[in-house]
């Protein structure tokens, strides 16, 4: 068969990244837009693989009992393909359901990637339910085209899809995107911080030749809050997207410290740290004068971490790449350092890609008696897990948290100690 043709489909269950999967005449199909257990058409857009095709959905004709209308009306199956917006490709889906398939990715990640087999779980954030889900994203990229058009990607494109609304946006955000227009093809950023208020920053492809006078709106400082903590960011660094994500995750990280308790007197680091919201986490549960160190790359949120972390006067946030800073602290570390890095506890939140082996190889030498591994990426999650399992190190359990409802990422929180054996 060829890109184009139509075939009827059965679609058995979900696979990582959004798109459901079945079988047309042994081999794999993987669809978006569809559930398990569906009768779907699909037009078939790849089928040079020999072990699979891909296809898009174009009418479901046998519904699951899960399937809802969208809550995106613009990337509803009603709507051609290729002008479906990205960015909510579980909408379709009732939200307890939607959690249901972020379960399995995960489960089916952890023992097909990993070789674990471990309980997990995937929890609402606190009052998602009750909105629906919606209404939940502080931070959202728009894209503009060659033709100034203002909007998001279509789904698995860069072809951009104007729009009249964006349900996952705060209602704020939404506003402020209705009027957004632009003359140079890039991104438009648009951030709302505690203080409730929208900022637009601009991301075009090309910067005038000329800069324009005036400060990068991008660095303005914006101060968020997780409890009554506040951690000032760039207005275009990062945070958690999801209004009650860095005060889940923190909630999560701070139980995970407390069950396996915190050393004051040992050494303990937040990798991938950021402005410093897991080393805060560290910090207090150890007291104020426990040793954190935070390492980030990015020098700003690294300037930022060092101002929100000053209440200890135990902690320090450094700019490096996490795996050099590991090599070079592995060269240097004296013997007490190594002492008190071993009854320690490690926090790290790697970007999607996750660790990867030569961070984790580093990590297990290092030996810290506690590991919290906060992850984006059911996938890297698994491969990681298994590297520090192969170290000596094993996680009893798996939490995730929905911190992207309508959409198929989940957020996960390993705790990690020594195996007997290893100790």
């Amino acid at each position: 068969m060829q890109p184009g043709d139509l075939i009827d489909l059965e679609v058995t269950g979900v696979a990582h990244g959004g798109v459901f999967v079945g079988r047309h005449e042994g081999r794999v199909v993987f669809v978006p837009d569809a559930l398990p257990g569906e009768r779907v058409r699909v037009r078939l857009t790849e089928t040079g693989h020999a072990s699979f095709w891909r296809g898009e959905a174009l009418e479901v004709l046998e519904a699951s009992s899960h399937r809802r209308p969208h809550v995106w009306p613009a990337a509803d199956i009603g709507v051609a393909p290729e002008d479906r917006p990205g960015g909510a490709d579980f909408g379709h889906a009732d939200l307890a359901y939607q959690r249901e398939l972020k379960l399995d990715v995960l489960r089916d990640a952890l023992r097909r990637i990993g070789g674990l087999d471990l309980p997990a779980t995937v929890d609402p954030v606190s009052g998602d339910d009750q909105g629906g889900g919606l209404r939940w994203r502080t931070r959202v990229s728009l894209h503009v085209d060659d033709c100034g058009a203002v909007g998001p990607y279509a789904a698995r494109s860069h072809r951009v899809i104007a729009v009249d609304d964006l349900p996952l946006a705060t209602a704020a955000i939404e506003e402020a995107a209705r009027g957004l227009r632009a003359d140079r093809p890039g991104r438009i950023d648009l951030v709302q911080p505690a203080d409730g208020r929208v900022r637009i920053l601009p991301r075009p492809d090309r910067r005038p030749r000329r800069s324009q006078p005036g400060r990068d709106p991008a660095r303005e400082v914006v101060v968020e809050r997780v409890g009554d903590r506040a951690f000032a960011v760039d207005a275009g660094g990062f945070w958690q997207v999801h209004r009650g994500a860095a005060p889940t995750l923190s909630a999560m990280v701070a139980s995970a410290l407390r069950e396996h308790g915190v050393d004051p007197d040992a050494a303990h680091l937040d990798l991938y740290g950021g402005v410093g919201l897991f080393a805060a986490a560290i910090a207090e549960a150890g007291g104020r004068a426990t040793r954190v160190t935070s390492v980030e790359s990015d020098p700003r949120a690294t300037e930022h971490a060092g101002e929100n972390l000053a209440d200890w006067v135990g902690a320090r946030a450094e700019t490096a790449r996490v795996d050099r800073w590991l090599r070079a602290l592995i060269a240097t570390a004296g013997g007490g350092e190594r002492d008190r890095l071993r009854r320690g506890t490690v926090v790290l939140d790697p970007p999607r890609s996750g660790a990867g082996r030569e961070v984790v190889d580093a990590l297990v030498e290092v030996g810290p008696a506690h590991i919290v591994y906060v992850a984006c990426d059911p996938a890297a999650l698994a491969r990681d897990l298994k590297t520090f399992r192969d170290g000596g190190y094993e996680a009893a359990a798996i939490a995730g948290v929905d911190l992207f409802p309508h959409s198929h990422h989940v957020e996960a929180v390993a705790s990690l100690t020594r195996a007997h054996s290893a100790r």
